[in-house]
């Protein structure tokens, strides 16, 4: 049976989901992940969902919080209190309503509960600011992902649901014939979604726009599973904006992926910088001069730190300061995945697989954070809260 590599997933989606708009193009995009079962890693939930405006987090809840709350300082300063106890509740609402589909949609791939499988919602809308500050709409998402996969994606301009996989099929049909839930997805991206964007960039005022941050680089190595050989590994983090370039070099001359070099590409940090790592496996042995390389447009000159031929875990005299920078580094990574994966760095579940009698698998907008109403007075959220059912009950 097909065992999906959890991390592969949640990176990949991950560096999908934070590359950085232009400087007039704004996006607003929210992300539901669920797992089929949990696991006993720290920070990883079996439900999370999050929201994102220019691909920075402005709201997050998880299945063990049980609360969405504010990412952003001008979300909590100008969001009233009833928007985030109406949010709560419909992140509530999703999470149940995940948990049945996915077991659905583990059924229907005929998969059992051996290993994790993921199930993914995202949707959202990315827009153009005009030279005469009118926005122009670019492109709408709502799409379904299961175990990385593409599952399921709406077709804004034929107004219908494409399905890339037979087991979507039946979703497809479903969906497609009932056309006022298909015409409420398509006005929700080019309308309603635009409208809240529009209106949270107001709100932060230009909050993003914040100071450029030099990037902190560090070198390390440490065993690799193939006898003899450690992985060196550069990481570079704390900096904004995204842009960086980072190599390792040896004896002067950069490694590339047919030397084996390994990237995790650029991923966000919790406090809205960024951080990158590179590695490459090399005999432990090895007395070539191999260094980080590391340039950032906040820097007058590249970074270069070389390494010192040390192995952090090969053998029992590892300095213990070298030992806790390590430390560091595995926490500042793990929570950088995990705020970004939710699923972070995993991830997926589908909203609206109709499952059993006692879950409304109709498509309606009844949730608290779906509506067009000014947030400041309602406190009703940006996110579509339409219910999906994926599969009729008696066809599992």
């Amino acid at each position: 049976m097909y065992r999906p590599n959890l991390m592969f997933f949640v990176l990949y989606f991950s560096l999908e989901c934070i590359c950085l708009s232009q400087s007039d193009i704004y996006s607003l995009n929210y992300i539901y992940t669920a797992l089929s079962k949990p696991l006993e890693l720290p920070g990883i939930h079996e439900f999370t969902a999050m929201g994102l405006m220019n691909d920075k987090q402005i709201d997050y809840y998880d299945s063990v919080a049980k609360k969405k709350i504010p990412k952003q300082d001008w979300m909590r300063e100008k969001l009233p209190a009833d928007y985030w106890d109406k949010g709560t509740q419909s992140r509530k609402s999703k999470e149940q309503w995940f948990k049945v589909n996915v077991d659905i949609l583990m059924k229907r791939m005929r998969h059992n509960n051996t290993d994790v499988h993921i199930l993914q919602w995202k949707h959202g809308c990315e827009i153009d600011q005009q030279s005469d500050g009118t926005l122009k709409f670019i492109k709408g998402t709502d799409q379904y992902s299961y175990d990385g996969d593409d599952f399921l994606a709406f077709d804004d301009a034929n107004m219908q649901w494409v399905a890339p996989v037979v087991q979507a099929q039946p979703t497809k049909r479903k969906w497609d014939g009932v056309q006022i839930l298909n015409q409420y997805t398509k006005g929700y991206l080019e309308k309603e979604c635009v409208d809240w964007l529009s209106k949270f960039m107001k709100y932060e005022d230009k909050e993003f726009n914040r100071a450029d941050s030099p990037p902190r680089v560090y070198e390390f190595a440490k065993k690799a599973k193939t006898a003899g050989h450690v992985r060196l590994t550069c990481m570079a983090t704390g900096f904004y904006p995204k842009d960086v370039i980072m190599q390792i070099k040896k004896n002067g001359v950069p490694l590339t992926e047919r030397d084996g070099v390994h990237s995790t590409g650029v991923l966000p940090n919790d406090d809205d910088t960024y951080q990158i790592r590179m590695s490459v496996q090399i005999p432990e042995a090895d007395k070539e001069t191999y260094e980080c390389y590391v340039d950032h447009r906040t820097l007058k000159k590249p970074i270069v730190v070389k390494w010192d031929g040390e192995c952090c875990d090969c053998s029992s005299g590892t300095a213990v300061v070298i030992g806790a920078v390590i430390a560091i580094i595995v926490v500042l990574i793990l929570i950088s995945v995990v705020l970004f994966v939710l699923h972070k760095s995993g991830t997926i579940v589908i909203p609206g697989l109709k499952t059993t009698a006692k879950y409304d698998e109709s498509r309606t907008s009844s949730d608290s954070d779906q509506g067009s109403q000014n947030a400041g007075s309602s406190g009703r959220g940006s996110e579509e809260d339409v219910k999906k059912s994926m599969l009729p009950q008696e066809s599992v």
